[in-house]
């Protein structure tokens, strides 16, 4: 599904550069804030289940914490470099810079396959991968929560690991936690939903209702399968649904011109995002090539899968009924797509905003932590929508007055943020 040639840390220092000279930073706060502060590099050997040792590579990188404590998921994926790691920590710095929440911006990534992994193999992986860190992360300098391919039960071992080493309680140092356990209703929910509240948003400023609109969405994860369920309950149609088959190591398109049942969809899933084949067929669904789902004849597309999906290669047969893409997932878009994009008028909400709705719930549990005090779901719900909603209004707000596109107004608003937080300490 991704171009192996690709470097999202590359595209990520050339959307900061770009904003970067626009507002005139000087070379010393460029510096500091092209390239992560911190970064820690270690090799974990679990003993598998066959009396073997193997030995995975694992990263934690913080790229900025002037704002408050770096934040960010641990990724398992057999292709997971460096370099991703790095981009998407920079990313999380400023997406919790323009949602304006009191956090910075880290990632972790371990290179492996959980879907080939035992429970018990697993287990070892995550505590494996926390005694590497237990002096780097922590309630006050860096949370960690869940990612790609990796699970609340899979932080929960890590918390574990952690408060075991340290003799004591620390609920507040990873998120995304099974609730009863420290977890926060409404996180399941969270990063799906928050895409579809700024997306409801962009449709009232742009003067569309969603109930006259459809959209085909790349991945069938948390993320996707949430976004699929509120766009659905505002009256939207969704034609297309991609996802990865772990069978045939390939992904596809399910199609149904008259609309998706995503609740039907979802109970032929697996836990890995995958839908059953066969199923799909019986309940009547055209099965497609899995990059169909970017030519579909609809309103709004929704990349929730990997980076780098809409690409040079492919960003031409976007329909030309498209008005708006919603970046679901974390840099979807390559840069030269995002200039046609541009070029094509299509409404852009950038990744970092569309999808900060994770971080933000993950925020509010850091905060029922360090309350001991825990909210219903209405109330994390209606708190996610209301930052979600500001955050979008003044990305859009600054878009219109200064004539930006709303990725470049995204980044003005979270790098003055964090520029203003990196002069205040007196680092640049």
């Amino acid at each position: 599904m991704s171009n192996t040639s690709y470097n999202p840390y590359l595209t990520a220092q050339a959307q900061f550069d770009k904003v970067a000279e626009q507002l005139g930073l000087d070379e010393a706060t460029r510096e500091l804030l092209r390239q992560p502060m911190r970064e820690y590099h270690f090799t974990i050997p679990v003993r598998m289940d066959d009396g073997t040792v193997r030995v995975f590579k694992g990263y934690r990188i913080q790229h900025n914490d002037a704002r408050g404590p770096a934040k960010g998921g641990i990724r398992f994926h057999p292709d997971e470099t460096a370099d991703t790691v790095r981009a998407l920590s920079m990313w999380m710095t400023w997406k919790c810079a323009v949602v304006d929440i009191p956090l910075g911006g880290g990632k972790g990534g371990i290179v492996c396959d959980p879907r080939i992994l035992s429970e018990r193999e697993q287990e070892q992986l995550c505590r494996g991968y926390v005694r590497q860190l237990a002096r780097n992360i922590g309630p006050n300098n860096d949370v960690p929560a869940p990612d790609v391919m990796s699970s609340a039960k899979h932080m929960l071992w890590m918390l574990d690991e952690y408060e075991t080493i340290h003799g004591g309680r620390y609920p507040g140092t990873i998120t995304g936690k099974p609730v009863g356990q420290g977890g926060s209703l409404g996180r399941t929910e969270a990063t799906g939903f928050g895409v579809i509240y700024v997306l409801r948003e962009a449709l009232k400023r742009l003067g569309i209702k969603p109930e006259n609109t459809s959209a085909s969405i790349q991945g069938f994860g948390n993320v996707a399968q949430y976004a699929a369920r509120m766009y659905s309950q505002l009256g939207g149609k969704i034609i297309a649904i991609s996802c990865w088959d772990n069978t045939d190591k390939k992904p596809y398109t399910f199609r149904k011109a008259d609309g998706v049942d995503v609740d039907e969809l979802v109970s032929i899933t697996d836990a890995f995002g995958s839908i059953n084949k066969e199923k799909a067929k019986e309940l009547g669904y055209e099965l497609l090539d899995g990059e169909a789902w970017i030519e579909q004849d609809v309103d709004i597309l929704i990349p929730a899968a990997l980076e780098n999906q809409i690409t040079s290669e492919n960003v031409h047969k976007i329909s030309k009924q498209v008005k708006i893409i919603a970046e679901a997932a974390n840099g979807p878009t390559s840069t030269e797509a995002d200039k046609v994009i541009s070029d094509r008028g299509i409404f852009l909400i950038p990744d970092f905003l569309a999808n900060a709705g994770g971080v933000t719930c993950s925020y509010f549990e850091q905060v029922q932590n360090n309350m001991n005090y825990y909210w219903d779901k209405d109330e994390v719900l209606s708190k996610l929508d209301r930052i979600m909603t500001a955050a979008f209004n003044s990305v859009y707000d600054l878009s219109v007055g200064r004539d930006l596109r709303m990725r470049d107004a995204a980044y003005t608003i979270a790098i003055e943020r964090v520029v203003r937080a990196v002069k205040s300490r007196g680092w640049a």
